[in-house]
């Protein structure tokens, strides 16, 4: 049983392809890419729903491995790309919190609720 093992295992890693898809330098990514997938999706929620500690947590996070995925020898573009794509979605997240919290996001969203029915009144007559 072993041998066999063996001959399919040299078999796998003698295809470049299917070596590198049976690495943690593949899968090792590919797992990690739900916290990108659910930084983009978060970025059309509320914005009051921002935890501005986690997003600068999550920030120094995607920079950190961002190095890291260069640094490593050999250098995972994947992770990298990975890593990039979070922290594009974090800026914008951390963009959108101080906005809304800083910036006069919250109190244009209350003028804005407050004016739409009046406006929506005047479209009716």
């Amino acid at each position: 049983m072993a041998a066999v093992v063996k001959a399919l295992n040299a078999k796998i890693r003698s295809n470049p392809v299917a070596n590198y898809l049976c690495s943690t330098h593949f899968w090792g990514p590919a797992s990690n890419f739900g916290i990108p997938i659910a930084a983009v999706l978060d970025t059309q929620k509320s914005p009051e729903l921002i935890s501005g500690q986690m997003t600068g947590a999550l920030t120094i996070y995607a920079f950190t491995f961002m190095r890291y995925a260069l640094a490593v020898t050999p250098r995972n573009y994947l992770l990298f790309g990975c890593h990039f794509v979070n922290a594009g979605a974090q800026l914008t997240q951390g963009y959108r919190y101080l906005d809304w919290h800083y910036w006069g996001g919250k109190e244009k969203a209350v003028q804005k609720a407050l004016t739409a029915p009046v406006a929506a009144a005047a479209v009716a007559k």
